[in-house]
């Protein structure tokens, strides 16, 4: 498995299992507003986890085929904007090269030598940001969702049947917060974002949406 494929399952992994803290605890959360029947609870919970894994295995399936996809006629494309006009092409990226900066004869000579070993490559990495020698698994995406998201799932299910009932609620929201910075964390690191700025974005978005859910909950309840 490529560098390039790690990532993406473990991209797959991380969102799979961030959904699944975040959605079944909505779920709960808000079943336990409106009840305080704890199989309702539970019951709800396994079916809104049974219903995410499916959705977020076909929804990675669906996303990195469309992505591979739109990449296969980017190729498609630069290929042919190649044979039509390789001149055209060249031009573009000794341009490209220039305004990085480099003079003028060093990004002609650069671009020449770059097209030269592989000018489809190179022409769909300077125009289209991405390499076709690089190749993503919907398959390996799909089954890493199906796994992690009914794992993050757990969480809110056990913390919200197992606990006294009196603080239960409470509690499963503090192992919510706590699972959802540590997921946002995560995620940041594999993209090499702003740590802090992505806990703090995850867990402000599972806050809302167990307090949206949970006054649901409770109106229906009255």
């Amino acid at each position: 498995m490529s560098l390039a494929e790690k990532i993406n399952v473990m991209r797959a992994s991380v969102m799979g299992a961030n959904d699944g803290i975040l959605s079944v605890a909505g779920i709960v959360i808000g079943v336990a507003g409106a009840t305080s029947n704890s199989y309702a609870i539970l019951l709800s919970g396994l079916s809104g986890m049974l219903a995410g894994t499916v959705s977020m295995a076909m929804g990675e399936y669906v996303s990195v085929n469309t992505q591979r996809d739109s990449e296969k006629n980017a190729v498609i494309k630069e290929s042919r904007a190649l044979d039509d006009d390789y001149q055209g092409e060249l031009d573009f990226i000794q341009n490209k090269y220039q305004q990085t900066g480099i003079s003028a004869e060093l990004a002609a000579q650069a671009a020449k030598e770059m097209m030269a070993k592989d000018p489809v490559n190179v022409g769909v990495r300077e125009r289209y940001g991405f390499d076709p020698h690089v190749k993503t698994s919907a398959i390996s995406a799909a089954m890493a969702s199906m796994i992690s998201f009914p794992l993050g799932s757990i969480l809110p299910l056990v913390a919200i049947s197992l606990l006294p009932t009196d603080i239960r609620v409470m509690a499963t929201v503090i192992a919510v917060i706590i699972a959802l910075a540590i997921t946002g964390y995560t995620a940041a690191a594999l993209g090499n974002a702003n740590r802090s700025r992505a806990m703090l974005r995850n867990v402000v978005s599972g806050i809302l949406t167990m307090a949206v859910t949970y006054l649901a909950g409770s109106l229906f309840a009255h």
